[in-house]
């Protein structure tokens, strides 16, 4: 019993002294996340939102972040805008399905770019003389750098 008493302390005192000295943990670096390019305002009736990494559709709400390649709908009785960071709106019709595209400007160029795959929309540039919108559509793509209603 002595034995096995002196065997078992001696193997803890081993284990104890042989232990690797601690590190601190450190943090894997994580990837930033995206920008939001636009936010939803004004939701009136049903207004579903698709993120772009997403199967589902969510309903949308007051203050809800966009981002590139997220999609809006609305139903058949509802409205909503889309506010881009730069201030740009783009007001969404009933029965409407836009996409937030991705936007790759040139050095100091100020765009917002829609893809308009259903229903109409009125767009509206904060600051006509510095900005420039590009709306798709399945037929056509438009690109004005002023106030201009697309339908």
């Amino acid at each position: 019993m002595l034995a096995r008493a002196l065997l078992l302390s001696f193997l803890l005192n081993a284990c104890q002294g042989s232990s690797p000295p601690s590190t601190p943990v450190t943090s894997l670096p994580t990837a930033p996340l995206p920008a939001s390019r636009a936010t939803l305002v004004h939701p009136q009736g049903e207004v579903m939102v698709k993120r772009a990494a997403a199967d589902d559709w969510v309903r949308g709400l007051e203050g809800m972040a966009l981002f590139e390649d997220d999609k809006v709908r609305t139903s058949g009785r509802a409205v909503a805008q889309v506010q881009f960071v730069n201030g740009s709106t783009v007001s969404l019709s009933a029965d409407a399905l836009v996409g937030i595209s991705q936007t790759h400007p040139r050095a100091g160029e100020d765009r917002t770019d829609v893809t308009v795959l259903q229903g109409h929309v009125d767009a509206e540039l904060a600051d006509p003389a510095r900005q420039s919108l590009s709306v798709t559509t399945p037929a056509a793509t438009v690109r004005a750098g002023r106030e201009i209603v697309f339908q």
